[in-house]
């Protein structure tokens, strides 16, 4: 096979870091952005925070933002630079302008505020557990192995490590010799910890556990201990059976009537599938939502703003001013005074291109909100899913004359907290279907009918994939049976086997 040369042309974009970090910053939910900020002022001292707060408001800020693409342009540090640099563009006095700024909105004073909501303190789940284990008869040897298991528990309450994993764990990491045998007592004392399922390796496990023990705390016999014991033997031997309900099977096995069946199945739904969830605070991050955005309906108009928290007051360090004031005045330009220079200019540098990334991150925030607002304005008015219309990524960014990877980098990491509730801005987005009639709908719309008419159903005789997509033409859908599937398993809901009820 012959080598050949050829020559071809290629245009190709490089972003330059400061571009990049704006991306970055794009992506930074509200919640993470004052770490983001630490983090730069921690690697940059000419940047730091600005005491004086100004009050400026959305419509202001809006007017007065404008990027410079000329400010962007990395410089190259050399000598020729610095023969070049005017240092009263950094020394002079008056010019914190570029960070004199807050994006503050004084109508919507619960979106602002700054308060710190205060958290309860708990104990954690895994402090009730240690406070378990010190409650047992252990040596020094069985109490190292029990904190180790302890320590494989997670968060839901599951021991997920092989017994054999643990043996090795402890071997090479504690120097600790042991067996099997010896872990998997050991496995079975704090399997009897609260809550009941605690330790269990699977499923099928934590519920038979909780069962036994419900069972074990009955004072008298009675008949809940014979559907107790019922419910075990089908746990034990028909679980999958029972997970696909398959009830028919188990009724069978177990040679019972109807009505104890119902009865073994009220007793095992009303189980805990994860014991360690509703113990403390379970180590988990807090999981509430800090919204990115606020929609408010002034009398009848509704309106945007910015969760203040996106709005640091940021500055030029005076310090790093007047150091080059200090070089600006003295008469000996030597090497190392050079070098001075250019180190300090380019902190500053760095600490306004940031400034300016946290500027921009603001103004793309609040032009993509408002663009949605307006694609969705009557779903913003009413909260009624079913006014959502059909919007893709693309649909914004010509509203935004954004790129559609900068609309898609907001869109996934953004929440909007409206009077009908906080929504991820993923959910606006749907592709659109054609109805009889020839006009366009949002696939959300269709989602929400079709939720609708599952919840709607008798779970007794629930709709069948085909029978849901009947209805759906009925309405004026006209969509396939497999698109209704995957619709329904878009929205986590199971097949019409699986959602019947007894």
């Amino acid at each position: 096979m012959a080598l050949r040369q050829t020559i071809q042309q290629k245009m190709l974009q490089k972003l330059s870091p400061q571009q990049i970090q704006l991306m970055k910053l794009l992506q930074v939910p509200t919640a993470n952005l004052d770490t983001r900020i630490k983090e730069e002022m921690e690697e940059n001292p000419a940047l730091e925070f600005d005491e004086v707060k100004t009050e400026d408001n959305n419509e202001e800020f809006k007017d007065e933002f404008e990027t410079n693409e000329d400010e962007w342009d990395e410089p190259d540090g050399s000598e020729d630079e610095y023969e070049n640099i005017d240092l009263s563009d950094y020394v002079q006095e008056g010019d914190d302008e570029i960070a004199d700024y807050k994006l503050k909105d004084n109508n919507y004073p619960e979106a602002d505020d700054g308060k710190q909501i205060p958290f309860k303190k708990e104990i954690s789940f895994y402090e009730t557990l240690l406070t378990q284990l010190g409650l047992l008869k252990l040596n020094e040897k069985e109490k190292k192995i029990a904190g180790q298991i302890v320590g494989s528990i997670d968060e839901d309450g599951y021991l997920r490590r092989e017994t054999a994993a643990i043996v090795d764990d402890l071997a090479f990491r504690q120097n600790i010799n042991t067996t099997a045998e010896k872990v998997e007592k050991l496995i079975q004392k704090i399997q009897q910890f609260e809550p009941a399922g605690i330790g269990a390796r699977d499923l099928q496990e934590c519920l038979l556990i909780q069962l036994k023990r419900k069972k074990e705390d009955l004072t008298v016999k009675n008949k809940e201990t014979a559907t107790l014991q019922l419910a075990i033997k089908a746990l034990t031997n028909y679980f999958d059976e029972f997970t696909k309900k398959h009830y028919e099977k188990i009724q069978k096995g177990l040679n019972i009537n109807d009505e104890e069946l119902r009865e073994v199945i009220q007793q095992i739904v009303r189980l805990n599938p994860k014991p360690g969830g509703d113990v403390g605070d379970t180590n988990k991050k807090d999981t509430y939502v800090v919204p990115d955005f606020f929609i408010m309906n002034n009398s009848g108009k509704l309106e945007v703003s910015l969760n203040n928290r996106n709005a640091p007051e940021l500055r030029i360090s005076d310090g790093y001013r007047d150091m080059l004031k200090a070089y600006d005045r003295g008469a000996k330009k030597d090497k190392r005074q050079k070098e001075a220079v250019m180190f300090i200019k380019q902190k500053i540098d760095s600490a306004k291109w940031f400034i300016d990334a946290i500027k921009q991150r603001q103004h793309t925030l609040l032009s993509t909100m408002n663009a949605i607002l307006q694609h969705q304005y009557n779903f913003f008015l009413t909260g009624d899913e079913t006014e959502l219309k059909p919007m893709i990524l693309k649909d914004i960014a010509e509203k935004t004359d954004l790129d559609i990877s900068t609309v898609s980098r907001v869109a996934n990491s953004k929440f909007v907290q409206t009077e009908f509730g906080t929504y991820r801005l993923k959910f606006f987005f749907s592709e659109s279907l054609s109805t009889d009639s020839g006009e366009e709908v949002s696939t959300r719309e269709v989602k929400k009918i079709l939720s609708d008419l599952i919840e709607e159903e008798d779970k007794k005789k629930p709709y069948s994939d085909e029978a849901l997509t009947e209805l759906l033409r009925g309405k004026g859908y006209n969509i396939a049976r497999r698109t209704v599937a995957k619709y329904r398993e878009q929205l986590s809901i199971s097949v019409a086997r699986l959602r019947k009820e007894l």
